[in-house]
């Protein structure tokens, strides 16, 4: 063996350390993505309630019991008002109680998670178990389980850091790598849409709208890496996909709703481009856009951080650009 081969595998780091860096690796995928689904519950989910009020005070008092601080009540004057609540996404469901008996409305199109979950709880509301049950706000019936949107983000984090890292692999221009994640933004955001739209049945309400959702989020993140990737290298593609994929794809509340997370964690899903999507898509299909500006604001911010890294990134190209001309002219000279 060389002298060179020697060299090498003493910069090599040793086996064991391999292994633990990849155990630790694995543990932490398990974590991201199973400890949000282990632990969901409701926490704080809006719930609008019409009815008398030793009624309302009884149903608060039921569901202390049942679910201690799952639901933050939001008394409202009839049923009306009620559905009105839920279509402008101020509250999940809601409990009707001006009339002969019970009755649950839900919005599976806002949560399948916490539709289930109100639905269970309106058989506790009837001494028969005939609580009345009305989803006002249906999912499609082609995807009456909302599998199609849960699905759907995955592929829409995995499309913003495949096209960050094929860029920078591919294209030697900055400016050009920035060209090319937006017009892939549009292309992929038209094609998921009318996969998910029209082959699938998994949306409704307006395509562009959808389309465009999905291209702002995958713009989001792949001019976040980019210029990630511009700044820092390789590290800082690495690091901000980890981000994006550890983070903000478990954390997201696609496959539930964000008030079902671990108490902070939802939250926090909902300020990463994956979150602030997954809530988009829901008021763009099912709610003609109610409740749309807030996730509309993160993405917003996301994209303007990315064009902001890219920003910065070339100007730290330019200044080393600069001595490295000046000492090969002096080579030269």
């Amino acid at each position: 063996m060389t002298t060179e081969a020697h060299a090498a595998d003493r910069r090599r780091p040793p086996l064991i350390a391999v292994v633990v860096l990849l155990t630790a690796v694995l543990t932490v995928f398990l974590i991201a993505f199973a400890w949000p689904s282990a632990r969901s519950e409701p926490r704080d989910v809006p719930l609008a309630v019409a009815g008398p009020a030793p009624a309302v005070a009884q149903v608060k008092t039921a569901l202390d019991q049942a679910l201690p601080g799952g639901f933050e009540l939001i008394a409202v004057p009839d049923r009306q008002a009620a559905v009105q609540r839920i279509k402008d996404r101020d509250a999940y469901g809601a409990i009707v109680l001006d009339g002969p008996q019970p009755e649950v409305l839900t919005a599976s199109a806002a949560g399948p998670a916490v539709a289930q979950v109100l639905t269970q709880l309106a058989g506790r509301m009837h001494p028969d178990g005939a609580a009345k049950v009305t989803d006002v706000v249906p999912l499609p019936k082609d995807d009456p389980r909302g599998a199609g949107l849960a699905a759907g983000a995955l592929p829409l984090v995995l499309g913003g850091i495949i096209a960050a890292a094929a860029l920078t692999q591919l294209v030697r221009s900055g400016p050009k790598r920035m060209i090319g994640a937006v017009t892939f933004a549009v292309t992929g955001g038209l094609a998921l849409a009318a996969v998910l739209q029209y082959w699938l049945g998994s949306f409704e309400g307006s395509y562009l709208g959808n389309a465009g959702v999905i291209a702002m989020s995958i713009a989001a993140i792949s001019l976040t890496l980019l210029g990630l990737e511009w700044l820092l290298g390789t590290a800082g593609l690495a690091l901000g996909g980890a981000v994006m994929m550890l983070l903000g794809n478990p954390l997201s509340g696609m496959t539930s709703a964000p008030e079902m997370l671990p108490t902070g964690w939802g939250t926090l899903g909902q300020l990463l481009p994956p979150g602030a999507a997954g809530t988009a898509l829901r008021s763009v299909s099912f709610f003609d856009g109610a409740g749309i500006g807030r996730p509309l604001v993160v993405l917003s911010g996301w994209l303007v951080a990315g064009l902001l890294f890219c920003g910065l990134g070339a100007l730290r190209g330019r200044r080393r650009a600069v001595p490295a001309r000046h000492e090969a002219r002096a080579v030269a000279a």
